[in-house]
């Protein structure tokens, strides 16, 4: 993967010709292979650093990725200028090693050496050049637009870099092929100018030096030229060679004609294996597209193991197509294959142009899916790292986990997915795709600059693939087995609380999300609740951070849990324990309470104005607004004029109606407040912790012991999902030619 990054401020080792191994917090094993070059900011027309990121970070075949990956050594590898300034700058390699790749190191070293000798061999391609700047054209001229603050501070950056006439342009149009320039920067990638660093927590106990700053051991060897040289003979004899034209780049960028102006999405198809959601782009005016595909299994949670297998499934099909459909992500068509609690999505997103060759090559991956046991035993290690590592998350991150965990019914927690997984080999996998996809639904959105036949017929090819074949892969759902999103329904004028000790001894920091209930998803309320949070926010982070220094992660924030809304406050912090951040969260809400209560109209009506300026605040990008609209699908609220509604409604809301909200829901000792606290210990806190284990409760407090038990005790809020079935069996009988969803009136 190539890789660009903008300039940042660090201190290097002087010394050349190094291998530093160090010691990280974290599992696994990294490398990183850094040589310092002159700042390819001087050449920004001929783009050096450009071309060489892209040929050293490429993941097809002949790449060096393609090989490490193929010994099964490595899981990621990026490649690029970073650390720059005008005066100096670094070319990095990073490679993220397995623990075979571990054992190999001074191969994988050769190797990259041995692709950078083939590019000093093999010169330098004009064609190359002129793909990457066909690209960097397109992207510039069709690119996203961004929030205005960060338009301007790139801009403003671009002016102390650049000539006027490029202020807007930087170095993303490279236009001047200079094989000269573009050498001369590859001949600074020699053994003789090389830092390498190599982290690993196998080095534990076997350094000899600690850094002063954050306590990291490490150690120091001088490596000489000939020893790399000796690498080099000795790394693997593959075949490596450059990349294959790229026939992703998009050539046809037309813009579709939208007949009749579509402000929401449009039930565009249904059947019973899927449900297509359409919506023509009539906003931003690029030849992009959207297409989400969520696929509902219900064999895909039932267990622990069962999760773990869906995962490793999703990253298993991400691994076949990576050489394949990286040449779509250098051309700007990018896809992810995400697990999910109910299964798993296809997101493809980009040029209109190719998109639909990319979609339906990932399902014809997942209809031929086979499990490759060689790559089953690297990605296992992935997982296991990942669910190893869990423990080294920030506190704050600990405690919106175990927050969610208490409030989503069906779910499973971390421990029982790392306990599962030593278990599980390929054999289950092969075993378990199978039944997982037996039984599915889709539910398909699709935007963009596309039009509705193409639409329909890009979901038609996925159902002829999965389920209408000679042999079909996928039956259609049971009704009975259709999927929702319960939640745990808090009691009112009860603040549960649930506390536990940080995962990781070593982390000094404790950690409280102080979670408030409100309500399920309703316009009027939804007002209430958010302009609660607009005039509370700054408030908060003043006195709980500013004033009363709690800790730098204070965060005034709602919540948005499958449509059942709440606020929380969430806070880490090395000053006080969670018992007493929760007395100080409580102290802030009596402050404010004076504070809404003396609140002058006219503050009042500027905070409502405000908050009506951000909900008519248009979406910037494609992705933006689709994003919106996926989430009121995959909520089953579907109400997707909710921002007019919310508008009409804040412009009905009195003051009194906002103090009276505060007193039913959120206010301290409030009769319908549902509050819950995550409490979590860090070390500096552990005696804290035994202490308040010992302490009684407070009235209408209640402790959470076991997770699971408070979860089967509680009441569940019912699923928009339910509802949902029975509006889209409404909108079928009309017809879909003319209909336009207006859900959010119904």
């Amino acid at each position: 993967m190539k890789k660009i990054i903008r300039p940042t401020s660090c201190i290097w080792l002087y010394m050349l010709k190094v291998l530093v191994k160090a010691v990280p917090i974290k599992q696994g094993h990294k490398l990183r292979i850094i040589w310092p070059i002159t700042p390819c900011i001087r050449y920004y027309k001929e783009g050096p650093s450009r071309y060489l990121s892209h040929l050293i970070g490429h993941e097809g075949e002949g790449s060096v990725f393609y090989v490490l990956k193929t010994l099964g050594w490595a899981t990621s590898l990026s490649a690029g200028e970073s650390d720059w300034t005008c005066e100096f700058s670094f070319f990095k390699v990073v490679i993220d090693l397995t623990d075979a790749g571990h054992e190999h190191v001074e191969d994988i070293v050769g190797l990259v050496f041995k692709y950078v000798h083939l590019l000093q061999q093999s010169g330098l391609c004009k064609w190359i050049f002129d793909e990457l700047s066909a690209i960097g054209e397109t992207v510039f001229h069709y690119q996203d637009k961004t929030s205005p603050i960060d338009y301007v501070v790139n801009v403003a950056s671009n002016m102390q870099l650049y000539p006027p006439k490029d202020w807007l342009v930087g170095s993303s149009l490279p236009s001047i092929f200079s094989p000269s320039i573009i050498q001369s920067t590859l001949s600074e990638l020699t053994p003789n100018n090389v830092r390498i660093f190599w982290e690993s927590t196998k080095f534990e106990g076997r350094t000899d030096k600690t850094e002063p700053w954050y306590g990291t051991a490490y150690s120091i060897e001088k490596i000489t030229g000939s020893i790399i040289q000796q690498w080099m003979k000795s790394a693997p004899d593959e075949h490596l060679h450059l990349p294959a034209p790229n026939a992703f780049i998009p050539t046809d960028l037309s813009l579709r004609n939208v007949l009749e102006k579509v402000e929401f999405p449009l039930l565009l198809r249904k059947s019973s294996y899927s449900r297509l959601w359409y919506k023509p782009d009539t906003r931003f005016s690029t030849p992009k597209a959207y297409v989400k595909i969520d696929f509902n299994c219900p064999y895909a949670g039932k267990s622990p193991e069962a999760e773990v297998l869906t995962d490793m499934f999703t990253r298993l099909l991400m691994d076949y197509l990576n050489e394949y459909a990286y040449y779509a992500q250098v051309a700007g068509l990018y896809y992810a294959i995400n697990h999910t609690g109910d299964g798993f999505q296809v997101i493809v997103v980009g040029y209109n142009h190719k998109l639909r060759i990319l979609v339906e090559t990932v399902i014809e991956k997942i209809a031929k899916f086979e499990v490759k046991p060689e790559r089953f035993a690297v990605i296992k290690e992935m997982v296991a790292k990942d669910y190893q590592n869990f423990k080294f998350q920030q506190p704050y991150q600990q405690a919106m986990y175990y927050c969610s965990l208490i409030l989503a019914d069906q779910t499973w927690p971390w421990n029982d997915g790392l306990e599962a997984l030593p278990h599980l080999q390929a054999d289950n996998l092969s075993q378990f795709f199978p039944l997982m996809l037996s039984r599915t639904f889709l539910e398909c959105y699709i935007s963009g600059n596309m039009e509705p036949n193409e639409a329909e017929s890009m979901i038609q090819h996925i159902e002829d693939v999965l389920f209408n074949g000679p042999q079909p892969i996928s039956q259609a759902l049971f009704p009975s087995q259709h999927l929702t999103n319960r939640v745990i329904k808090l009691e009112r004028g009860i603040s549960y609380f649930y506390p536990v000790e940080g995962l990781n001894p070593s982390d000094e920091n404790s950690a409280l999300v102080h979670y408030i209930q409100v309500h399920q998803d309703e316009f009027l309320l939804n007002v209430k609740l958010q302009l609660f949070a607009l005039i509370a926010k700054q408030p908060a982070f003043h006195q709980l951070r500013s004033v009363e220094q709690l800790g730098y992660i204070t965060v005034l924030m709602q919540r948005n849990d499958s449509g059942i809304r709440g606020v929380q406050f969430i806070i880490q912090s090395t000053a006080k324990g969670p018992r007493n951040i929760g007395l100080r969260v409580e102290a802030f809400l009596k402050l404010f309470e004076s504070k809404l209560y003396e609140m002058s109209d006219d503050e009042f009506k500027s905070n409502v104005t405000a908050l009506i300026d951000m909900k008519l605040e248009k979406h910037k990008n494609l992705r933006e607004e689709s994003a919106f609209y996926w989430r009121e699908i995959s909520d089953g609220t579907l109400k997707f004029d909710r921002r007019a509604c919310e508008v009409a409604a804040l412009k009905q809301l009195t003051q009194k109606e906002l103090i009276d909200f505060f007193d039913e829901y959120v206010k301290v000792g409030a009769p319908r407040k549902k509050a819950l606290s995550i409490q979590v210990y860090g070390s500096l806190h552990n005696s804290e912790y035994k202490t308040d284990q010992t302490e009684p409760n407070e009235p209408n407090s209640v402790r959470i012991d076991d997770i699971f038990s408070f979860r089967r005790s509680r009441p569940l809020y019912g699923s928009f999902k339910g509802v949902m079935d029975a509006l889209v069996r409404t909108v079928n009988k009309l017809s879909q030619s003319s209909i336009r969803l207006e859900f959010g009136k119904v």
